[in-house]
């Protein structure tokens, strides 16, 4: 904990010294953020309880993340971005048994002893043209000053690619908005990236004023919901594409639009080989081999309705026929929802989000749960399928100054893991935020 200390006095006084006129070109910033999440469930029915499957008793969990941010402003044109981060706790039932799992802080790591890694490591060269310009704010991996409204930038490094791709105005951070997985990115997205959530690739971004077009080709883990990098890139690899287009709709209300596409290439293991080799036992790991991919697409869209309500919906798709690699064991997902600022009740700065989410799995993925297969996230050892339906409600209160917000929250799972032989499941969450 003293380290902690040390890193967040040391927040205090260099986010002091970098906080220069906004209008200028900031030099550097430094930025911090802790998010604790704890979460409880009761007692759910279940017919029966594989080796994935959540805990049909009652478990309560915590998940804990600290991130430092730092930016500086190098070169013309150029920035770079370090941020070392702690996380810590876990996930209900070893964050198992749900497909679109209640907590978006947890990973799959195997322990609950909070480790400090290195989150994102990243070089971005932008060049610009044309006289238009917007003014940047000073924020996470953002430095403050006047940017041109039509450049092309090239990023290389350690980064996440939801920092990139597939944002969305109100479902889109579990560190601020919905809690659930299915609610961060497009579920069905099985983006690349290692066990915590990070990826190592060159990202390209060509931006004019009301649209962008972005590519980003990665590397991939070696073996599913692992740490460790493919060496064989030729063989082990992705590549995503989006197109944003943002618009204004009825006056000055904000929206946008967005389509992404993505093919992942690695050492897959494909379900139905898996069922053919061994009907009563399925193992999908036994069968992976080099030369097998998931394709994808997602749609993507936000909009203000009013200065104070915004909606949003989503819907992805993957072939499912291999297995999930990075993500999440999500193959189809419709999700949908809003969110409204209190200002009515005189609380401006605090918000109340209300989201529905639908995933399903694709008929060879199905197949081999029901068969008794296990994937890395969820398996019963039997399925009676249904769709796994979920909905969030949260209240986001500004407890102190726009920097510490508490954060309590409902979520409802039906048929957890596509199961309609277990659940329903009722999840009772509090987030403590602070960022500076």
């Amino acid at each position: 904990m003293k380290i902690l200390y040390i890193l967040l006095l040391s927040v205090l006084f260099l986010s002091a010294q970098a906080q220069t006129d906004t209008l200028k070109q900031q030099r550097f910033n430094l930025h911090f953020q802790q998010t604790v999440i704890t979460q409880t469930h009761p007692g759910f029915n279940a017919k029966y309880t594989g080796d994935n499957s959540l805990s049909p008793f009652h478990e309560t969990a915590s998940s804990l993340t600290a991130t430092l941010f730092g930016g500086a402003r190098l070169w013309k044109g150029a920035q770079a971005f370090f941020n070392p981060e702690m996380s810590g706790g876990a996930g209900f039932s070893k964050t198992l048994g749900v497909a679109g799992f209640p907590n978006g802080e947890t990973f799959r790591v195997g322990t609950t002893e909070p480790k400090i890694y290195v989150a994102r490591a990243y070089l971005t060269q932008r060049f610009n043209w044309g006289n238009e310009q917007d003014t940047i704010s000073d924020n996470n991996n953002q430095l403050a000053g006047l940017q041109s409204k039509r450049y092309f930038s090239i990023t290389a490094g350690k980064f996440g690619m939801a920092d990139f791709f597939d944002t969305n105005e109100f479902s889109h951070d579990p560190r601020t908005q919905f809690m659930n997985w299915s609610l961060m990115s497009n579920a069905a997205w099985d983006y690349p990236a290692n066990t915590r959530g990070y990826v190592f690739g060159v990202y390209f971004d060509y931006h004019q004023p009301s649209w962008d077009l972005r590519f980003a080709v990665t590397m991939m883990a070696n073996m599913a919901n692992g740490s460790i990098w493919d060496g064989k890139i030729g063989k082990a690899n992705s590549q995503t594409l989006e197109y944003e287009k943002r618009f204004g709709f009825s006056g000055d209300k904000k929206g946008s639009f967005r389509i992404l596409v993505f093919n992942n290439n690695t050492k897959m293991g494909n379900y139905r080989q898996a069922i053919a080799e061994n009907p009563t036992a399925p193992d999908v790991v036994s069968t992976r081999a080099y030369g097998r991919n998931k394709l994808g697409f997602g749609l993507n869209a936000d909009q203000y309705l009013s200065k104070d309500f915004g909606v949003f919906a989503k819907a992805s798709y993957n072939d499912g026929r291999n297995e999930t690699w990075a993500f999440t064991e999500i193959d189809r997902s419709v999700s949908f929802g809003g969110v409204l600022a209190g200002t009515s009740w005189n609380r401006k700065n605090d918000e109340v989000g209300l989201a529905f989410v639908g995933n399903g799995i694709s008929a060879a993925h199905r197949d081999y749960l029901a068969a008794g297969g296990y994937g890395f996230i969820i398996g019963d050892g039997a399925l009676n399928y249904s769709p796994e339906m979920l909905a969030e409600l949260y209240y986001k209160l500004n407890a102190y100054k726009n920097m510490i917000y508490l954060t309590p929250d409902y979520q409802f799972i039906l048929n957890p893991a596509y199961n309609k032989d277990r659940g329903p499941v009722h999840v009772f969450s509090i987030r403590a935020h602070i960022a500076f």
